[in-house]
């Protein structure tokens, strides 16, 4: 099938078609004015969203979350917003809806919820594109009832939402208040322990110079520094005692320098020389040789013996220094473990006092935190505004007669055009020398056109739209 053909045959079947659409019109237009006039009220509300978190009072950034209007949306039309907005507006109320609940339900459930399944048939919530508006719509028969519902389920919404926020933050200022009784007992425990440490160690603070730690270290270095001076001492006359013991004990800067033993040797040279010159004079057994030499002999026995003398005295240094050195050493170890012990004490008082001062700052924290939940849930303050409040509408929104009619002969000349083809498909007929061909089989050697005289100017109009009925 050509498209010559196909509007041979809509022009055959004009008049299926012509009377499809006017009927469909028509049966729609009737349709509109047989409906009831329903009327559309809308409320739009803003919402400026701050999410915190009750325990931790950390911002949510809850209009970012992707689920967020679709949440809001679902608390609009729940049963619980639409339960307020009949005891708001006292629904339930009145003979006339308790008749109407016992014709319908037999008296089964309730009344506030059967109204409130009612209320969120004709209840339409639709989120603004990119924004955070929301458009609450109710419908009805009655405009002022309808702009009535709307602004009450916006007041029931912001109620809800209130509650929403409150409840959490009533449960979390409990738990808080809890958690504040353990922190006080254990900010309580720890200065208990800080206190009696303090006590018992004597110590006030852990600030080393208040508690003398810097005096027993800088003692500790002075100790150090006197072993080093007695150890150095020490080995001076332990050096001195060798050389004065020793076979060149008469060397030893410490008998050389002795001013009896510089007398006795000065008197020892005298006597050797005046003995050298009596030997040279007189014999051995001379008197005056005997008693040179006896005096000899005394003044070198004398010098030796002060010679021992002095080098038990450095011996004797010697050990002095070493008692010297060694009370040192065991003063400086006993300073080191003092000190010690004193570093010990401290470090163990900053402990305690770290973890006093953790518990007060988790103590502070939670009580400040405390009160802003508490004031969080006794807050009635929503974050969603009324942008426009519902007014009853002038115009009802529903049936819109105008597009219902035009949308109704589109779809009669649709409808005309299939019944149209569905009857040239029942009773076909031949249409041009094409519907010949086809169906015998044989060549169209010449067509015959009459007009009646009546229908000439159909027969212009079949010239113009269908130039190939001609004579062959």
């Amino acid at each position: 099938m050509n498209f010559s053909l196909f509007l041979r045959i809509l022009y055959a079947r004009r008049f299926i078609i012509i009377v499809t659409t006017i009927l469909t019109a028509v049966l729609t237009l009737v349709v509109c004015l047989v409906l009831p006039k329903t009327y559309k009220a809308t409320t739009s509300l803003v919402l400026n969203f701050k999410g915190v978190d009750p325990v931790t009072g950390t911002p949510v950034q809850a209009q970012l979350m992707p689920g967020y209007m679709p949440t809001q949306v679902s608390i609009i039309t729940s049963r619980n917003v639409s339960l307020k907005v009949v005891d708001e507006l006292k629904l339930a109320e009145g003979d006339a809806v308790q008749k109407q609940f016992t014709k319908a339900t037999d008296g089964k459930g309730t009344i506030r919820d059967w109204l409130a399944e009612l209320l969120l048939k004709n209840v339409e919530v639709l989120p603004s594109h990119e924004s955070s508006v929301l458009d609450i719509s109710f419908k009805g028969t009655d405009p002022q009832f309808c702009a009535t519902v709307a602004n009450a389920f916006a007041a029931a919404y912001q109620l809800t939402s209130i509650q929403l926020k409150v409840e959490p933050a009533k449960k979390a200022a409990v738990y808080i208040n809890e958690q504040i009784k353990v922190l006080r007992d254990n900010l309580e425990t720890a200065q208990k322990r800080l206190s009696k440490f303090q006590q018992d160690n004597g110590m006030v603070t852990a600030d080393a110079r208040i508690d003398g730690i810097d005096i027993e270290s800088a003692r500790l270095n002075e100790l150090s520094g006197q072993l080093v001076q007695a150890q150095a001492q020490l080995i001076e006359a332990a050096s001195r005692r060798n050389q004065a013991s020793g076979t060149g004990a008469s060397e030893s800067p410490d008998v050389m320098n002795n001013a009896l033993i510089l007398n006795l040797k000065t008197g020892l040279a005298g006597a050797e020389a005046r003995f050298a010159e009596i030997a040279q004079r007189l014999d051995k057994n001379h008197p005056q040789y005997q008693s040179a030499k006896t005096e000899v002999d005394k003044q070198r026995a004398e010098l030796n013996e002060q010679i021992r003398a002095a080098s038990n005295s450095v011996g004797n240094s010697e050990h002095i220094y070493q008692q010297r050195e060694a009370e040192i050493r065991t003063a400086l170890e006993k300073q080191k473990a003092k000190v010690l012990l004193l570093n010990r004490t401290r470090d163990d008082l900053k402990l305690l006092r770290n973890e006093m001062e953790s518990a007060q700052r988790a103590y502070e924290s939670t009580t400040q935190r405390f009160t802003q939940t508490n004031l969080e849930g006794q807050s009635n303050q929503a974050d969603i505004a009324v942008l426009n409040e519902a007014i009853a509408p002038l115009t009802h929104s529903n049936p819109k007669t105008m597009l219902y009619t035009m949308i109704s002969v589109l779809v009669g000349a649709i409808l005309g055009i299939a019944f149209g083809m569905l009857a040239e498909l029942m009773d076909r007929r031949v249409r041009s020398p094409e519907d010949l061909i086809d169906a015998l089989k044989v060549p169209v050697l010449g067509e015959l056109d009459w007009v009646s005289p009546n229908r000439k100017g159909i027969r212009l109009f079949n010239r113009s739209f269908f130039p190939d009925l001609k004579t062959r």
